[in-house]
């Protein structure tokens, strides 16, 4: 089954749970996991894939647990373990080491996964994501994905909400990205495609122990890594990078101007253009 040139193949995660995925490029190319953030799916990747299978890359955009065509977990299992999982038991399947490409959420699991097991990728891009998470910003993402949990009347009426979040989504852009991202219910209203008990418990106790898994994780990461930070997010601060390129020396850094947490969105062809040099200069496509 195929979507805009991209194949739909699931793969198992470590819970025996389904996880979808849209792949494009050559079958026996380099391998590239894009990992989106929380409360979003697969297809915010849609043009970073498309870009990336152009230069010959395999590029694989999955859905985590419990978001879009991927598995809910029926006993509310998403911890930060059983996320680092999936992301382990989807390497454990391809050919190659992958380029390990996350935002947000899948960049927290990525460099988790990275500091546990230096070789389990060859290269890491982490997108508006520190060690350091501003509490400021995270705070909006919680009330972001908190807020309509009666879902909205129209798709409009979730485009306002969008572009209330994110000053630099155009309210009059494509509704086709947006449905993508919603479940329109029996009831004829429009739900984000992301399971409500993803954010269950304690919320800021659930971000302490992130930012210390990844402060921890972040000093044992061995491959090239690039921080591709939105300059107007209210998550990754100035000194958050400042903070992390001490953790992590060697690591490279890109401010995108225009953009806030939703980087690849915002400023896709920025985006875009500092992902491929990255990757063209430390691990080129084997096509």
């Amino acid at each position: 089954m195929s979507t805009n040139g991209s194949v739909l193949r699931y793969f198992e995660g470590s819970s025996g749970n389904r996880l979808a995925a849209d792949q494009e490029g050559p079958a026996d190319g380099q391998p590239v996991l894009l990992l989106h953030g929380g409360g979003q799916t697969r297809h915010s990747w849609a043009r970073a894939r498309q870009a990336l299978a152009r230069a010959g890359y395999l590029a694989i955009a999955v859905d985590a647990r419990g978001h879009g065509e991927s598995d809910w977990i029926e006993n509310g299992n998403y911890r930060l373990d059983s996320q680092v999982g999936d992301l382990k038991s989807i390497i454990a399947t391809l050919d190659n080491r992958p380029a390990l490409v996350g935002a947000s959420m899948g960049g927290v699991n990525s460099l988790i996964a990275c500091g546990a097991q230096p070789d389990i990728a060859s290269l890491l891009i982490m997108v508006d994501v520190t060690p350091r998470l501003e509490a400021q910003g995270i705070e909006r993402i919680k009330d972001f994905m908190l807020g309509n949990p009666d879902g909205f009347a129209s798709l409009d009426e979730a485009a306002e909400a969008v572009a209330t979040y994110n000053s630099t989504h155009s309210r009059a852009g494509s509704r086709d990205g947006l449905r993508k991202n919603l479940r329109l219910g029996e009831d004829g209203r429009w739900r984000w495609h992301w399971d409500p008990q993803f954010m269950l418990g304690d919320f800021r106790t659930t971000v302490q122990e992130i930012s210390q898994r990844m402060f921890d994780a972040a000093e044992n990461v061995a491959v090239p890594t690039l921080l591709i930070r939105g300059q107007q997010s209210d998550v990754v601060s100035p000194e958050g990078v400042a903070e992390m390129r001490k953790l992590m020396p060697k690591m490279e850094f890109t401010d995108v101007q225009g953009a806030g947490h939703m980087v690849a969105g915002d400023r896709n062809d920025v985006f875009n253009g500092a992902m491929l040099d990255f990757m063209k200069r430390h691990l080129p496509a084997l096509a």
